[in-house]
This record gives C-alpha cells, structure tokens and sequence, in this order.
C-alpha cells in the first residue's frame, strides 16, 4: 500500500499502528465468508454430518487461504474509507 495518495500527497496513516484496526475488519470478513461457504456446500449437497466434517473444514479453509490476500486490501480500505470519521481530504480553493 501506499504511504501517501499520489494525487493529493494525503498520508493514510493517521498514527502509529492505525492499520491494527484492520485486523479486525479482516477477522469479520473471514467469518462471514466461512459461513458463506458453509451454507453454500450445504445447499448444493453436501451432507452436514460427521463423516464430511474434513470436507467442510478442507473447503473453508482453502477458500479463505485464497480470499486473505483480497481480506489484507480491502479491510483496510474499509476502515479508511467508512470505518474512519472525518478522513476527508479538502483540496485547497484555487
């Protein structure tokens, strides 16, 4: 990620540590998308039992291996851009 926008310089760090928050934006769109799947392999067939447990972890978790580089991006422009009140930037008047 950029330290600074390249059109208006604005700096997307606001303190030390700022993008930590992200983590939990990260951990809220991994359980959402874990659910999502789950219902989704249950909907189109797969037995919710104990033999096909494995198979419900294999598929959850090799979707969300794939989705974390998506998860690290987007959860941070999520918190700058709706979780982070008053980060607007004004350009000045000419």
């Amino acid at each position: 990620m950029n330290l600074n926008c390249p059109h208006c310089n604005l700096k997307y760090e606001r303190e030390p540590g700022y993008f930590y928050v992200a983590m939990f934006v990260s951990y809220a769109m991994s359980v959402a998308e874990m659910i999502t799947i789950a219902v989704a392999a249950y909907i189109i067939g797969l037995p919710l039992n104990f033999e096909h447990l494995w198979y419900y972890l294999s598929i959850i978790f090799a979707v969300v291996i794939l989705l974390a580089p998506f998860n690290y991006r987007y959860s941070r422009m999520v918190l700058l851009y709706w979780l982070t009140p008053g980060l607007n930037y004004d350009p000045p008047k000419s």
